[in-house]
């Protein structure tokens, strides 16, 4: 089981499941909605994942019409997003979870986009934009 939250722990979550995927994109919206360089990300399916704390807390903000993005209206945290042509995968942010977890398969995304002043300075693999 794969437990977090949010930065006030108002929204609390669970997913049963494991992390099998992890995606550091570097694009500018996800530069922009992380205030990072990147975002870590993993697809999950979406049945089990389950709010179980903080629903109403809730919020989403769509930068693009088909892909909801969902934070903590509180503290700011985002939680994860989702597409509407995918309705069973939504890509948890991982800086949320409090669960210990260990994944290999670990790649950047959007490379091309990835911030100025941003080195990338480990050998995992590089993607100039999504790698399907």
């Amino acid at each position: 089981m794969i437990r977090g939250g949010c930065l006030c722990h108002g929204v609390r979550y669970e997913y049963s499941g494991s992390i099998a995927e992890i995606s550091l994109c570097h694009c500018s919206m996800c530069r922009k909605a992380q205030g990072s360089a990147y975002a870590a990300v993993s697809p999950i399916d979406a049945p089990r994942f389950k709010i179980i704390q903080g629903q109403e807390l809730l919020k989403e903000f769509r930068a693009v019409p088909y892909k909801a993005r969902v934070f903590c209206s509180n503290c700011g945290s985002p939680i994860y997003s989702a597409r509407d042509d995918l309705p069973d995968v939504v890509r948890l942010r991982l800086g949320t979870v409090d669960t210990r977890f260990r994944c290999n398969n670990v790649y950047h995304i959007f490379v091309d986009s990835k911030a100025d002043w941003e080195i990338i300075a480990d050998d995992l693999p590089q993607y100039p934009d999504s790698p399907t």
